[in-house]
């Protein structure tokens, strides 16, 4: 899992809850083999996995993969931007008092709004003002 969230430049960080069951079923389709090695299960193709591969290889790519540069680094930027507002709702979860909670929770109301109207091409002039929306 951290091999694909750093192949894919961090777009992509699937759960131990999505992989495994993928993982399982490919198993038990004859597609790919576990074996254990220092303590850790390891993944491969079998043959009838490399060869569903190679004659499916059009049809398969990496999912994090999107149509040309621009829309990853934009994927990426949005990615970037989430992760820096959450690590600050985390220090505001933490350290702030009742009111400051409760003022943070409108600006993310506000900000979730705003995200909506701008995919509805219906954003006002200028950023919006406290309790608007």
């Amino acid at each position: 899992m951290n091999e694909l969230a750093e192949r894919s430049g961090g777009l992509w960080r699937p759960s131990p809850g999505s992989v495994y069951p993928v993982l399982s079923q490919l198993q038990d389709e004859g597609l790919v083999a576990v074996s254990d090695a220092e303590g850790r299960r390891v993944f491969s193709l079998t043959d009838a996995g490399q060869a569903h591969v190679e004659e499916h290889a059009e049809d398969l790519h990496e999912p994090w993969v999107v149509a040309g540069e621009g829309p990853r680094e934009r994927v990426q930027r949005l990615m970037q931007g989430m992760a820096g507002l959450g690590a600050a709702v985390e220090q505001v979860a933490r350290l702030s008092d009742d009111a400051q909670a409760a003022r943070a929770t409108e600006v993310l109301d506000e900000a979730r709004r705003a995200m909506y109207r701008i995919l509805a091409g219906d954003e006002p002039a200028g950023p919006p003002e406290p309790g608007e929306g």
